[in-house]
């Protein structure tokens, strides 16, 4: 992964206003996949207590696009074509972490897979999956 790549991941990362709102970090990029971290809180819970499934996903699908971008050229950026999400569990931990792959990069269409984890306890190794997502990103002329 070229640090190129990685800079142009971070500043992209800082200049969404939703990620800073969610309290959400960019914990890790590799090429063809990105890692998001946020921790719980009061700003991201729903009525029953549980992380919102809004915030879940778009954790996930953010992991998926700069998952996508990790392979673009440089003249492209991604946008969401569309994606299909399943929450299978409550989200419930102290903090997550949202997993982007890259399944296929074409010339104009990304597929990608994502997971969100849930964590327990803070520096636990032992997550739940809660969420799985099948993502399909755009290349954009920049």
């Amino acid at each position: 992964m070229s640090p190129e790549i990685e800079q142009r991941i971070a500043r992209s990362f800082e200049a969404q206003g939703l990620m800073a709102t969610l309290g959400a970090r960019l914990a890790w990029v590799g090429d063809g996949e990105v890692h998001i971290a946020m921790p719980n809180s009061p700003q991201v819970s729903q009525q029953h207590g549980y992380v919102h499934a809004g915030a879940v996903t778009s954790i996930v699908d953010s992991a998926c696009g700069y998952a996508a971008l990790s392979r673009a050229a440089p003249e492209f950026e991604v946008v969401s074509a569309e994606f299909k999400i399943n929450l299978m569990r409550p989200a419930i931990g102290t903090h997550f972490l949202a997993v982007g792959k890259v399944q296929n990069a074409g010339r104009l269409l990304t597929v990608c897979s994502g997971e969100v984890r849930a964590f327990l306890n803070e520096g636990a190794s032992e997550y739940k999956v809660v969420a799985l997502m099948q993502a399909t990103m755009v290349l954009v002329r920049a």
